[in-house]
């Protein structure tokens, strides 16, 4: 089995957290206790998560037993193994009576979770080949739209550096017109994070078509992954159909700073004094420190 697909495998928490709503009332109790502390969870016995939930211990028995565990020690091995593969994502969902304490806590932890969970995920395979693309670009050029956009244009702000001629769009019809007249040697870099936005798909086989090395930063088996030469694939445990886009943004945004820092490597010790005269050109525009 791939990486890929023993890191995507959803863990005891996961599962957990996806059966929430199906649950009855005490089993539900169980769940919440455990979630809300899964480290301390793996210390107590049933007596203790049995009077940590307000339920009995049968109750906490039967909540096991509903996960393919033979029994609440059984239960309890698997919760450690599943956050022993890294920062367990639990819902973190802003409520309208948390305070600023409570949903600041959440949002951050939330996104620390999604990122450890696209850290495992990421295929170091399709990481080094879009990097080889880049390395090899006459020119590239950075798509995105809505929430994407200004991941785009960080990418364009990183690369810029690397004397390669870089530019971000964010308009639909733009991204065709630059689909449409590019050639052998152009990078095209598409930016979605579900990957079913029709005009993106459209314009990544559009780039394809005349040539063009098209990179998707997209979701697993999207329509946008299809129409790739290369797809770095990540999701987030995000619902954009609801909430705005925070997690998935901050993961494009470390796939971009992956990406460029493979660049950077792959360039050598030789290219450091041209990234360090850019730098340096900063420095009259600064006061300095104290």
């Amino acid at each position: 089995m791939n990486k890929a697909s023993d890191s995507t495998a959803p863990n005891l928490l996961e599962q957990i957290q996806s059966k929430l709503d199906t649950l009855n009332k005490s089993e539900r109790k169980v769940a919440e206790a455990i979630l809300r502390d899964p480290t301390a969870a793996t210390r107590y016995s049933i007596a203790a998560l049995a009077r940590a939930a307000d339920v009995s211990e049968p109750t906490v028995n039967r909540f096991c037993r509903g996960f393919s565990t033979s029994g609440f020690p059984d239960f309890k091995i698997q919760l450690a193994q599943s956050i022993a593969t890294g920062t367990p994502y639990v819902s973190q969902n802003v409520r309208p009576d948390d305070d600023v304490a409570t949903f600041s806590d959440k949002i951050v932890l939330s996104t620390i979770a999604s990122l450890d969970k696209a850290r495992q995920a990421l295929d170091p395979v399709a990481i080094g080949t879009a990097i080889d693309y880049l390395i090899q670009a006459k020119q590239i050029n950075f798509f995105g739209m809505g929430g994407s956009a200004p991941v785009a244009l960080d990418a364009q702000h990183k690369f810029f550096r690397f004397n390669i001629p870089v530019i971000a769009y964010d308009d639909a019809l733009m991204q065709r017109m630059v689909a449409a007249g590019s050639h052998t040697g152009d990078v095209i870099v598409v930016i979605s994070y579900t990957g079913r936005t029709r005009d993106l798909v459209d314009i990544a086989e559009a780039g394809r078509n005349n040539g063009a090395t098209v990179i998707g930063i997209t979701a697993p088996n999207s329509p946008l992954s299809r129409a790739c030469t290369v797809a770095l694939e990540v999701t987030a445990p995000e619902d954009t159909e609801v909430y705005m886009p925070m997690t998935s943004r901050i993961i494009h945004l470390m796939i971009i700073d992956i990406l460029a820092t493979g660049v950077t490597l792959k360039r050598g010790s030789d290219f450091q004094g041209h990234l360090k005269k850019i730098k340096d050109s900063l420095k009259p525009t600064r006061f300095s420190a104290e």
